[in-house]
Order: structure tokens, then C-alpha cells, then sequence
């Protein structure tokens, strides 16, 4: 095998790794080969010529991140040799890639380091990826694997030369695609004798080249598929012959070119007939033979059944359902979404009855989600020690999945385990995120359902996508629970109970994201008729923006029962003398129940809403004030207004009124008639549920939200 062209080769440098390029297949027995050089901008590698592929099949993995979990990324980045033995292997380490070429074929990915010989050293940043046909045993021979070693050495030492004579190798706009030398041009003789062989053969034949076009095709066939010759030669069949553009027929060819085993499909034209396509491929392109079919002819299954076995979905329609669950699944934020997605996708198109998803915690299989099964059969094996040996344990100790067509299958690999959930036959799929195993995926079907290497492939892939989302979702939730926790412990364990002040105050996190909020509320009581109220926004939405949180309360606490244009002045030279380089809005207010008196000052804060009693809720216009933290000589102003029996005063942070795309002003005048048509009405406690409720369910939030509510009582009313 040689180079015939190289489309955009240019120079001696560029042929030269095309010819070791296909030395290396020919040496290793590759089907096909691909060569990816390294970015010199960023961490990328690229893919620079490929031998024995299409081009539409090479364009996807033209372009590789370094941290993609591709094989040839891992090789480059970790400096080692990547192996994958066959279909369900690749599904299980690489569920992307399973995802995309679910096929069967044995690969190789390894780094592109100068022999030791050659004097060079350190690798090049480039990799090699070798395929090998679906037929290539699970593993790779001593000959087979000395050879692919010396491709890498060579290629290397080449690409090394090339940097060192000031002219390294750049990866091409476009992968150069190579093509094999063309077997010997036989004599006239021999090509009538070849094309009177062809015609004497049954039905009709027909020849394509790797990219799918129509190279040859006889007569009979041309007839068979309702076209010319002329019309077909040079085609893709999809295209010429619309009945034919299908994914299903699409998804043949590709499996084919891929595998390089021999596929047989039906299909029925426009005319009724059904016709036979037997594909038998090779390097250099696919012969087919097209044979016509009853309609009642049965065909001879592609691989014996043992059982009677559910209708599994269409490969075509299997790959949808992965597409469909990948996209999905990018939206999972939490455990529980990724359970909802997995069910509401898996189980009705895969035929299966049942789903459960289990993660190993503290040395036990806990029970995240389920389908189809009773609560009281999950309850019931949620807490499975680790170290006994079930078909739920075995894929987290050795990373394998199982399958079980039949109960008897099942109690002959685990003759201890009592089958409790009437269904029979099961798919035990390891979930593996980032090289571990973290859980298991059980698929449980209530007839025998045998499982075709093809679906086994797909399951595994399937189970890949779920461990990945499912790790990130319970990360995210782990997260979200602590900045919750980190939150809530900042903020009051308890409020005071003061005589004739009704007290609510209400948190809510961001919809949003799992950092930390600086939002706050606090109330002090002073004494029996007098306390302090404080509601604050610290600027920001992380661990330094809560800590600056519990130093303003400390310093408000501090300085409580002072004027509040005292109290923010010496929380505001604190925040300045700590340079925390946040700024926090505040509004302190401090109530004298015996004077039926309030005086507030703020500090660049939201405006606080007061509701007299039998009057309509107003917005208090206080002086704004700096927000603290920026000017130490900062100076602020109270102001005194009355605080009758029966007056609501509502302070808050800007996430109850904020609305994208909308004023402040409109936001706090949509509380302030909130507060107008309910209060009075309510216990203080449900006013703030209902304030809270309404910011909920508006436009989507993108901050937290303090609410402190506080009434004086009217005699005879009880909160």
C-alpha cells in the first residue's frame, strides 16, 4: 500500500508523513489511520491527515481538546498508550465516542515520542490513532503492538527533524485525506473475464468507495433499484434514489465502512419489491450485491437467539433516543433531574418495564431514583453493603457491565440472590465517571430480552452519559447543600421575641447557581419596647462575600441602640479598615414601641415599605447614603417617622424586586401594592410566604432575597 496523492500536500516534509502514515497501517494491519498534530496556540490537537476514511466521518474529530475523554486526548495529555478491544469497551471508557460511532472496531491511540535511538528527546505534542476491523480480537499481538511503537518512533523522529531544521509541521486547514494505490489495471482479457463473472451472478452488484459513491454498477442492479446506470454511476445511492435517504440505510453503509465486516440489510423501493443488500467491505472501498426477496421470505437472523426477545428500537431510532438524552441531560442540574431524564427517555424507548440508579456511598448502595419499581421492593436493597456479591456490586469492583436474557441466566451467575421484582431478564451497567466506577444502572424487562452486542454497546454508552450527569448533578447538589448550610448559619438561628411586635423574616437563595449569597437580616432587641433592625446586601456571591456578611452583623450588633446614623457610620470605618474590596447597602432601623417611634437611615440600600394601619402601603424616600465599605469619612442621616399599632414596616434586599428588564421603582411598587391588598388580613408570617411566593414565581432570579417584616401589634391581635 502506497500514497497515490495527498489532496493539499505540499512538500517533501508532508509527503514523507503521509507515506509513514500508511506504513504504519500496512505494518500494524490497520484498517485505517489518522495522524493529529498539536496547536502551537492553545491546547488543541488536530487532525492532520487520515488514511482509509471519508471525509464526512473524519471532519467530527478534526479538531480534539486536550481535556475531550477522546483516546488520542488521553494519550497526548498522560504520555500513554490507549487500547480499546471492541464495541462495548469503547461505549464503557469513552461514552461519547460510543455515542457517536457505535460500531464495531478494535482502536489504538498512543503519543508520538522519538525513539530513544534517535537522540531526541521529550514528546511532540502529537498523537496516533490506529483502527483495526470489528473482527480484530480484543487484544493486540506482540507483532501488532511492536509495530505500532515503531510508527510512533518513526513519525516522531520525522516530525522532531522537521523542528529542528526550522520548519516544523503545522496541521492543514482541512485533514489531508490519503488514498491507497490502486490494485494492478488488468489486461483486456482479464476484464471481460472479470465483468462476464460479475453478470453471471445472481441479482444485480454494484461497487462504492469509501465515501459511499457509486464507482460500478451493473445493469441488473440499475434495474433492481428503478434507476439507470448513468443516473446512479458517481452518486451516493441516498441521494440518487430518494427512497433510500434514510438513516437507517445511511447508518448500514457507515457501520460498514467503520467495521469493516460484511452487513446485510432489506429494503423496499417505490415498486413494492423488496430487495436484499449484502455489503462486503475492505480498505479500499464496499462491494454490494442486491438480490431480490419475497415478501414472506424470512431472513436468516444475523446472530441466533436463545430466547424470545422483546422488538428492540431500530438502530436509527436507538440513536435518536441517544441524542435526545445527551442534549437532555446537559440540562440536569440535579440528582433528581437526571433520574426524571434517564426514566422518561430510557425505559419506554428501550422497552424496558423498570429503571433504578444506585451510587456507592460510604461502603453501601444507596438508591437515588427509580422507575416502574414499588418504593417498598427499593427500600428494601437501598443500603447494599459494597462487599457482597451481587449483580448490583459487580460492575463498582470491576467496572463491567452484565446482562441476563433470562431468570435463569441470572440465578445461574448468582444462585443466593432471591429475584424479587417479577420482571425477567436485567442489563447491570457500571456507572464510570472520570475512570470510576460510582454507581449502577439497573434496566429490567418483564419478558426474556436478548441482548445483541449492537444494544449492549448502546446500553453501555447510555450508562456512561447518566454516570457523568449524574456525578456533576450530585456534585452540584453536594455544593448547593453546603453553601445553603454555610449560608443559613450565618444568618439568625432564632429572633427575639419582643411584647407587641409581630416578627416574620424569610431567606431564599438565588434559582441559580450554588454560591454563596451576602444577603441578610438580623433583629436585636434592646429591651422590652425597643430593638434594632437591620436587612444588608453583600456585593458579590462567594465564600468572601458571606464571611464580609457576618462581620457587618457583628459590627451592626455592636454598635445596636445607638443612633442609625451613628451605627452605619462605624460599621462603614470597620469595612474600610478591613479593605475587603466588597461593598455592602444596608438599612438599619430602630424601633421604640413606648414612643410609637421608628428612625431609619440607609446605605444605598433598597427603600424600605411602611403601611399604616387602615392606610395603603408607602415607599419611605430616605436619604440614600454611600454604600459602606468605600469612604471611611462617610457620613449618613436618619430619619424619624411614626410607628403606630397596626404599622407594617418591610425591609428587604433587591432580589424581591428586582425583574430583568424592568425598573427598580416598578419592582418595589409591585410589593408595596402586594403588601396594600393583603395586610391585615394575614399573620405577618403568611404575608412574608406570600411576598416570597410571588418572587418565586416570576421571572427567573438571579439573586438571593432577605425579607424582614415587622408589625406592631394592635391591641387584642396575636401574631
Amino acid at each position: 500500500m502506497g500514497v497515490e496523492a495527498a489532496e493539499g500536500a505540499d512538500g517533501a516534509d508532508q509527503r514523507a508523513l503521509g507515506e509513514a502514515l500508511v506504513g504504519a497501517c500496512a505494518a500494524a494491519g490497520a484498517s485505517i489511520g489518522m495522524l493529529y498534530l498539536p496547536d502551537p496556540a492553545r491546547r488543541v490537537l488536530h487532525l492532520a491527515m487520515a488514511l482509509g476514511l471519508a471525509r464526512e466521518f473524519a471532519l467530527p474529530w478534526s479538531r480534539v481538546v486536550l481535556d475531550d475523554s477522546i483516546p488520542v486526548a488521553d494519550a497526548v495529555r498522560d504520555g500513554r498508550f490507549v487500547w480499546l478491544g471492541g464495541q462495548e469497551e469503547t461505549a464503557r471508557r469513552y461514552p461519547r465516542l460510543g455515542l457517536v460511532l457505535p460500531y464495531d472496531f478494535a482502536l489504538a491511540a498512543a503519543p508520538l515520542v522519538p525513539a530513544p535511538q534517535s537522540g531526541a528527546a521529550g514528546p511532540t505534542g502529537a498523537g496516533l490513532v490506529l483502527l483495526w476491523p470489528g473482527s480484530h480480537a480484543p487484544h493486540l499481538t506482540d507483532r501488532e503492538r511492536d509495530a505500532v511503537d515503531a510508527a510512533c518512533g518513526r513519525l516522531a523522529n520525522h516530525l522532531r527533524r522537521a523542528a529542528d531544521a526550522g520548519h516544523p509541521a503545522r496541521p492543514p486547514a482541512l485533514p489531508v485525506m490519503l488514498r491507497p494505490l490502486p490494485p494492478p489495471t488488468p489486461g483486456p482479457v482479464e476484464a471481460a473475464a472479470a465483468m462476464a463473472f460479475v453478470r453471471r451472478l445472481p441479482g444485480g452488484n454494484c461497487a462504492l468507495d469509501l465515501n459511499g459513491t457509486i464507482t460500478f454498477i451493473t445493469s441488473e442492479a440499475a434495474e433492481l433499484l428503478g434507476a439507470p446506470v448513468s443516473r446512479l454511476r458517481g452518486a451516493l445511492p441516498w441521494e440518487a434514489l430518494p427512497w433510500m435517504d434514510t438513516p437507517v440505510i445511511e447508518d448500514h453503509y457507515r457501520a460498514a465502512a467503520i467495521s469493516r465486516l460484511p452487513r446485510t440489510f432489506t429494503a423496499a423501493p417505490p415498486n413494492g419489491r423488496h430487495l436484499r443488500f449484502d455489503l462486503y467491505p475492505d480498505d479500499t472501498g464496499i462491494s454490494v450485491r442486491i438480490t431480490p426477496v419475497a415478501v414472506d421470505e424470512p431472513l436468516a437472523p444475523s446472530a441466533p437467539t436463545a430466547v424470545p426477545a422483546e422488538p428492540s428500537p431500530s438502530r436509527a431510532t436507538a440513536l435518536y433516543q441517544l441524542m435526545h438524552l445527551a442534549a437532555a441531560l446537559t440540562e440536569a442540574v440535579h440528582a433528581r433531574d437526571v433520574v426524571d431524564h434517564a426514566a422518561d427517555l430510557l425505559v419506554p424507548a428501550l422497552g424496558a418495564q423498570a429503571l433504578a440508579l444506585l451510587v456507592a456511598e460510604e461502603q453501601r448502595l444507596r438508591i437515588v431514583g427509580f422507575r416502574g419499581y414499588t418504593a417498598e421492593l427499593m427500600a428494601r436493597y437501598d443500603g447494599i453493603p459494597l462487599g457482597i456479591h451481587t449483580a448490583s456490586t459487580h460492575g463498582l469492583r470491576t467496572g463491567e457491565p452484565l446482562f441476563f436474557a433470562n431468570a435463569g441466566a441470572l440465578a445461574d451467575a448468582f444462585p443466593k440472590v432471591v429475584i424479587g421484582d417479577d420482571m425477567a431478564a436485567w442489563a447491570f451497567l457500571p456507572l464510570i465517571a472520570s475512570g470510576r466506577p460510582i454507581g449502577t444502572l439497573i434496566l429490567s424487562y418483564a419478558r426474556p430480552h436478548a441482548f445483541v452486542p449492537g444494544e449492549r454497546a448502546i446500553l453501555t454508552s447510555l450508562a456512561g452519559l447518566i454516570a457523568q450527569a449524574l456525578d456533576r448533578a450530585r456534585l452540584y447538589d453536594a455544593t448547593h447543600q453546603l453553601a445553603h448550610s454555610l449560608q443559613t448559619g450565618l444568618l439568625p438561628r432564632a429572633l427575639p421575641d419582643v411584647p407587641h411586635l409581630e416578627v416574620a423574616a424569610r431567606y431564599l437563595p438565588a434559582a441559580h447557581g450554588f454560591d454563596i449569597g451576602g444577603d441578610f437580616y438580623d433583629l436585636i432587641r434592646i429591651d422590652d419596647t425597643t430593638v434594632a433592625a437591620a436587612v444588608g446586601d453583600v456585593q458579590g456571591h462567594n465564600v468572601n462575600a458571606a464571611a464580609l456578611m457576618g462581620q457587618v452583623r457583628t459590627a451592626v450588633h455592636a454598635s445596636a441602640g445607638e443612633h442609625p446614623a451613628e451605627v452605619l457610620a462605624r460599621t462603614n470605618r470597620l469595612l474600610t479598615d478591613l479593605e475587603p474590596g466588597l461593598f455592602t447597602s444596608c438599612v438599619y432601623a430602630h424601633i421604640d414601641l413606648a414612643t410609637r417611634t421608628a428612625q431609619l437611615a440607609s446605605a444605598g440600600h433598597p427603600l424600605p415599605v411602611l403601611r399604616n394601619a387602615g392606610g395603603p402601603a408607602k415607599v419611605l424616600h430616605l436619604p440614600p447614603g454611600l454604600l459602606l465599605g468605600i469612604d471611611p469619612d462617610a457620613s449618613y442621616t436618619a430619619v424619624e417617622i411614626p410607628f403606630e399599632p397596626g404599622s407594617l414596616l418591610t425591609l428587604y434586599t433587591d432580589g424581591l424586586v428586582e425583574v430583568p428588564g424592568e425598573d427598580l421603582e416598578d419592582g418595589i411598587a409591585a410589593v408595596a401594592a402586594r403588601i396594600t391588598a393583603t395586610h391585615g388580613r394575614h399573620p405577618v408570617g403568611t404575608l412574608a410566604d406570600d411576598l416570597i411566593g410571588q418572587a418565586r414565581g416570576g421571572a427567573p432570579r438571579t439573586d438571593d432575597i432577605a425579607l424582614l417584616l415587622l408589625r406592631f401589634a394592635q391591641e387584642g391581635r396575636t401574631a
